[in-house]
């Protein structure tokens, strides 16, 4: 029963997108007081809580293991932790389609409920590109990839889960990526409302901005969470591969920084007005075209869920649908929009202009060297594209908008001259060449990461430059958030720079009481021994290691078998020091007793993570104080608009 009242939520929330859609149309029509239109925002908030209703019955069935249910039996196992029972709703293609629309629905609801700073005819068309967005993953949800279907016959047991995915930072992972990407679709229906009625205005920008700036706080946790689990779980050592389904939330997070940016400058000084719009479709389309790689089967990954091409079929169609509709829409009104104020290239909104090139780009780079074996693949020819094409060529633009990243937020909006900031740019000029000569000299770093340790070092005190000269009390919380962004890109820059230059790696066969070295750690093998788990055996080599000949320490990286289903894990252990990590992998042992042993000294490779988590923080920040100085802005109108209305009745 369970499942049927979940099944029930979803085709009531389909039906009410239907209505919200033709009330939105109706609205464009007929005029915003119809009797249909007037169920617009309604029909938003009742489908935001159908499916809520919908996502909750499916978490239901998975934590009483209801076996009955298909999609349980072939996603979970009653041995399995309450966590990871949980995780598996959506740990798979069909529950993790019904996360997106839950996501969706409710970010539907709460713009219905509470926006109310645009010109109504601008918010009914905002609801109806929403509602039609959800249309179509509840027509793929329903008639395509049913996450209630039943099982003629109750399974005995489930089959499980992946058990790489078995891990707190998968369960994690994906909801924080799900949240990005639906606030990217927030924004692509603002932009649609407002290429629709043409009223691409400040205040239209406003209204986007807090979902951009949650979108790319999410999605920033989001890849940051994704390396992390990498590094630690998959026992290769390290935290960036380029593989195709890590590139899928790397490029809308690309496009959602190049928006964010944008739509702060049409929000503040009424410029990059088409830039705007154009943005806003090119970052939900990265989210599509992500989700269309990880589930149409293409591609084969361990995040990646392989399904029919019936299904990929299917939300091929939607890409088409929507991103072809939205740039046909684009095209036919683009030239109707003003071009908005005029600005000099010494200007804020110039060195904006220049990393939101730069930032296309290099989300072209990234684009074509996910596509391009796709490509290559249709007509029987096999290629790899992997990080000696993607590190250098990315590298060309990544390190111009590093440095226009250091000088830009130093200069005044609309017109600015460079004299003005000399001493700025003296200090950070100085300081990067130091580094060079530093890194590339004494300790012959080899170039790319010569260079990020270089610009890291820059950035990381050029970041802190707009402060200076001001009180730090009355710095807005928008430019603090600002400040701890580009501070932490830098950081994580450090990090990447880091790992890549100074990293040692030891392989070895080690029998018990045997000792090897990697960097500055001793590392002695004591024993190796069996252990369980809920739904899984190990041997876990116990070792002693001690840093730079001090006190040992015990860890114990296990080689597990799981049995629901059927597979083979390491499980790393990491020690962390200020100055790095020690990374420890135990594989197979060989005939004479030997156990493989794996080992790695990483460099300030924690701060790969840290600067990731500032950088999300700096966002918080900037979304704090955007929405503070929005709530102000609107308190100020309505005490200037009741004013008005007093001296009237006065007058």
């Amino acid at each position: 029963m369970i499942a049927e009242i979940g099944l029930a939520a979803l085709w009531l929330a389909a039906a009410l997108a239907v209505l919200q859609l033709a009330g939105g149309l109706a609205a464009l029509r007929a005029g915003e007081n119809s009797d249909i239109a007037a169920l617009t925002r309604p029909a938003a908030v009742l489908q935001g809580g159908l499916v809520a209703i919908a996502f909750a019955m499916l978490l239901w069935v998975f934590a009483i293991t209801d076996l009955s249910v298909k999609l349980v039996a072939m996603n979970s196992h009653t041995a399995k932790p309450l966590i990871f029972k949980l995780s598996g709703a959506w740990g798979n293609h069909e529950g993790s389609m019904l996360l997106w629309v839950t996501v969706m629905a409710l970010a539907g609801a709460l713009i219905a409920g509470i926006e109310r700073r645009l010109p109504e005819k601008t918010m009914q068309a905002t609801l109806a590109a929403q509602g039609f967005v959800a249309l179509g993953f509840y027509a793929f949800l329903l008639l395509s990839s049913n996450p209630f279907e039943r099982l003629p016959e109750p399974a005995l047991e489930g089959l499980g889960l992946n058990p790489l995915l078995q891990d707190i930072g998968l369960a994690l992972h994906p909801p924080t990526l799900y949240f990005g990407y639906v606030g990217l679709s927030v924004a692509f229906s603002f932009a649609v409302g407002a290429l629709v009625t043409r009223n691409v205005t400040p205040d239209f920008a406003r209204a986007m901005r807090p979902w951009i700036l949650g979108a790319w706080v999410f999605l920033t946790l989001g890849i940051t969470a994704g390396s992390y689990w990498a590094y630690y779980e998959l026992g290769w050592g390290g935290y960036w591969f380029w593989d195709p389904v890590e590139n899928a939330s790397l490029m809308p997070w690309l496009a959602a920084t190049a928006l964010l940016h944008s739509a702060s400058v049409l929000a503040s000084r009424d410029a990059l007005r088409v830039w705007t719009i154009m943005l806003g479709v090119v970052a939900f389309s990265m989210s599509m075209l992500g989700t269309f790689l990880v589930r149409s089967g293409i591609l084969t990954s361990v995040h990646a869920f392989a399904v029919d091409p019936e299904r990929g079929s299917f939300i091929l169609v939607l890409l088409g649908l929507y991103i072809g509709g939205a740039l046909l829409l684009f095209a036919l009104r683009a030239g109707t929009i003003s071009e908005g104020e005029r600005f000099s290239i010494a200007s804020r909104e110039g060195a904006l202009v220049v990393n939101n090139v730069m930032l296309s780009a290099i989300l072209a780079v990234v684009l074509l060297g996910t596509l391009y074996p796709l490509l290559t693949e249709a007509f029987d020819v096999r290629v790899s594209v992997g990080p000696p094409y993607f590190n250098p060529v990315s590298a060309v633009f990544v390190f111009p908008m590093l440095a226009v990243m250091a000088v830009g937020p130093l200069l005044r909006w609309r017109r600015d001259s460079w004299s003005r900031v000399s001493k700025e740019m003296a200090l950070t000029v100085a300081l990067l060449l130091v580094a060079l000569v530093i890194f590339g000299v004494v300790s012959q770093v080899a170039l790319l990461p010569l260079l990020g340790l270089s610009f890291a070092i820059a950035l990381g005190v050029a970041s802190f430059l707009p402060l200076r000269g001001r009180s730090l009390r009355r710095v807005p919380i928008a430019v603090w958030g600002m400040v701890l962004a580009h501070f932490g890109l830098a950081v994580a820059l450090l990090g990447m720079a880091s790992e890549s230059a100074f990293s040692t790696e030891r392989l070895a066969a080690l029998a018990e009481g045997e000792r090897t070295s990697v960097g500055p750690w001793a590392v002695e093998l004591q024993a190796v021994e069996p252990v369980a788990g809920p739904n899984w055996t190990a041997m876990a080599a116990r070792m002693a290691v001690s840093y730079d000949g001090g006190k040992p320490i015990e860890i114990a990286p296990q080689s597990r078998n799981f049995w629901a289903p059927a597979q083979q894990t390491t499980e790393s252990v990491l020690v962390t020091r200020w100055n790095g990590q020690l990374y420890a992998v135990v594989g197979s042992s060989s005939n004479d007793g030997r156990w493989q042993v794996r080992l790695w000294w990483k460099p300030l490779v924690t701060l790969i993570w840290y600067g990731g988590l500032l950088v999300a923080l700096g966002g918080v920040l900037a979304l704090i104080g955007r929405v503070r100085t929005d709530l102000k802005r609107r308190t100020a109108a309505r005490k200037g608009a009741a004013r008005r209305l007093e001296m009237e009745k006065v007058s």
